[in-house]
């Protein structure tokens, strides 16, 4: 059955999308942890459908606001997780769970930004999948949707490409600062961004679906301006940052806690 509606979810620091199907639902990304019941109560009172309904759980990358909620969410509904196929995980090892402490601060950060109260967004870092994807299948479940790879950001993150549409979600390959198209601050193979960029601009979307935003067009010199600025050498968090992210959790920590 075809596609009624793509709907956005407002989560705890960034936007979920789901695909709407008169008898399924895929999700794009999980949401933080603390996003879970939100996107159930969506389901359940504002769709007016089952939760069994969700059938598929899209993790495009590792961080917090992408793949916390999507082991309650599978708890929850019996949904299948599914993710890029990796040899190892991304929060491999003492400096990948260093990591992980320093991407759960980050997130403690921007949610202080927009003013949200602290709330539980602890997730296992070792994701277990059911079902690993590569570039050009479809998503499980979902035929019409098309996975990229698109990595840059970090090593394994996915676009997910409906080509009936021609809508795209790039979850964190592009944002918007400043009503401006700007790469995110964290790049770890910059080369391997840029090729993204070039791979996600041949398809001409119609409309890019932000994480960190709602839906918005692009045209190819916006896609050449973000090429041309994108960094050549690696930007990746200091141990400075990730002490200074710490304390900032740790003072948000002592304020009145609200999960929503």
């Amino acid at each position: 059955m075809s596609l009624i509606d793509i709907v956005a979810i407002e989560g705890y620091i960034q936007t979920t999308y789901m695909a709407v199907y008169p008898d399924k639902l895929l999700l794009l990304d999980s949401g933080c942890l603390c996003d879970v019941e939100h996107i159930l109560t969506y389901i359940t009172y504002k769709l007016e459908r089952p939760a069994g309904h969700l059938k598929t759980v899209m993790v495009t990358h590792m961080h917090p606001d992408h793949a916390g909620g999507a082991e309650l969410l599978k708890q929850k509904t019996g949904c299948q997780i599914v993710s890029a196929k990796s040899e190892k995980s991304w929060y491999q090892g003492i400096s990948g769970r260093i990591s992980h402490l320093n991407d759960l601060g980050l997130t403690y950060y921007v949610a202080h930004r927009q003013g949200k109260s602290i709330a539980n967004i602890w997730y296992n870092p070792n994701l277990k999948v059911d079902i690993e994807v590569q570039d050009g299948d479809p998503i499980p479940n979902f035929a019409d949707w098309m996975v990229l790879e698109t990595p840059g950001h970090t090593d394994r993150d996915l676009s997910l490409w409906h080509a009936q549409t021609k809508q795209v979600y790039t979850a964190d390959l592009i944002l918007i600062i400043r009503d401006k198209f700007v790469s995110p601050y964290l790049i770890t193979l910059p080369d391997a961004y840029r090729s993204s960029l070039d791979k996600v601009k041949s398809l001409q979307p119609a409309l890019i679906l932000l994480a960190h935003d709602k839906r918005a067009k692009i045209c190819d010199k916006d896609f050449d301006r973000l090429i041309a600025r994108a960094p050549k050498e690696p930007r990746k968090t200091s141990l400075k940052n990730v002490l200074s992210s710490a304390i900032v959790k740790f003072r948000f920590a002592r304020k009145r806690v609200k999960t929503p």
